[in-house]
């Protein structure tokens, strides 16, 4: 029973949210997602896709300085169950970043390594029970502790070419040290069940005296498990999140085009086919207000696969 409540990390497990902070995609991801059924450990590849349009006008419309970009991630990630209470996650991303200009028909590109990021988690409690129906109940509470380390490039040249929004969007990685302590609460009846969990992403200033705006998320998602033989099943989900970011400071001053508030529906299907894992997940804005409405969050999607050893 206890490997159940390991393994069940449902999607959109901090934030984001996808592989970006609002408006700083593409750098400072925390996102999770539903890992893989696994007792010991795993490791695989995820893929992450997300588009912005920015440098809109006052009134949110296009203009000539409006930028569309895409922002790709190729991700290694695994984690490791220490014992019954400790799980440890890393995430080694690699980035692909796109801008295209329609004003001047420019492009440009920017590919290399992000920010690594590592979670500690701990269970505070998890528990079994059957109801009155004798259906199997199944609870888990996690604590987390998560670090976004500086390793990706932040070309501080990139915030003083900006041109009025979003010095910092186009980046490999932050320059800082961030820190995301989280809680995550599961309940499954049977094959049904609901995750919820909580995160707030603390950002420090990096050396050239820039510092992201901090960041809460939270978000909830059923899921229902269907079995299809021996070692073998499929979940689909759906769900809501929520992500709310403070404006940037650089030099201590605020950057009034940044910060803001974006809420995604989401749906997605995880597999399992024996030590192998396969999911995809899609999310589609359903309210935003990102950079005093000079930016505009496009779907995300993510795909993984993974093996379990």
């Amino acid at each position: 029973m206890k490997k159940i409540i390991l393994s069940v990390f449902l999607f959109l497990h901090f934030v984001p949210t996808f592989a970006c902070d609002i408006c700083g995609c593409g750098v400072g991801g925390n996102y999770i997602g539903l890992l893989p059924d696994f007792n010991k450990r795993f490791v695989g590849l995820r893929y992450q896709f997300n588009k912005l349009t920015t440098q809109l006008d006052v009134q949110g419309n296009r203009s000539v300085l409006t930028t569309d970009e895409k922002y790709q991630s190729m991700e290694l990630w695994g984690a490791w169950n220490i014992k019954e209470k400790w799980r440890v996650l890393s995430i080694i991303p690699y980035n692909f970043n796109e801008k295209f200009t329609e004003g001047n028909n420019s492009l440009r590109r920017k590919n290399g390594l992000s920010d690594l990021v590592i979670h500690g988690y701990y269970q505070v409690f998890g528990r079994s029970s059957s109801s009155k129906q004798n259906k199997l109940i199944v609870q888990g509470l996690w604590l987390g502790m998560g670090l976004k380390l500086p390793s990706g490039k932040y070309d501080v040249q990139e915030q003083k070419n900006a041109q009025s929004v979003n010095p910092n969007i186009f980046q490999l990685g932050t320059g800082s040290l961030d820190f995301i302590p989280s809680l995550m609460y599961d309940i499954r009846i049977q094959d049904f069940g609901i995750n919820s969990n909580v995160s707030y992403k603390i950002n420090t200033e990096n050396k050239d005296h820039y510092r992201y705006g901090n960041k809460i998320a939270a978000n909830a998602s059923a899921y229902y498990k269907i079995a299809l033989g021996k070692d073998k099943r499929i979940a689909p989900n759906l769900g809501l999140a929520y992500e709310n970011q403070w404006k940037d400071r650089n030099n201590d001053f605020l950057v009034h085009e940044t910060g803001g508030d974006l809420l995604n529906g989401s749906i997605g299907v995880e597999s399992n086919w024996n030590r192998l894992s396969l999911g995809i997940n899609f999310q589609k804005p359903i309210h935003q207000d990102l950079g005093n409405h000079r930016i505009h969050a496009g779907n995300r999607i993510l795909t993984h696969i993974s093996y379990s050893f």
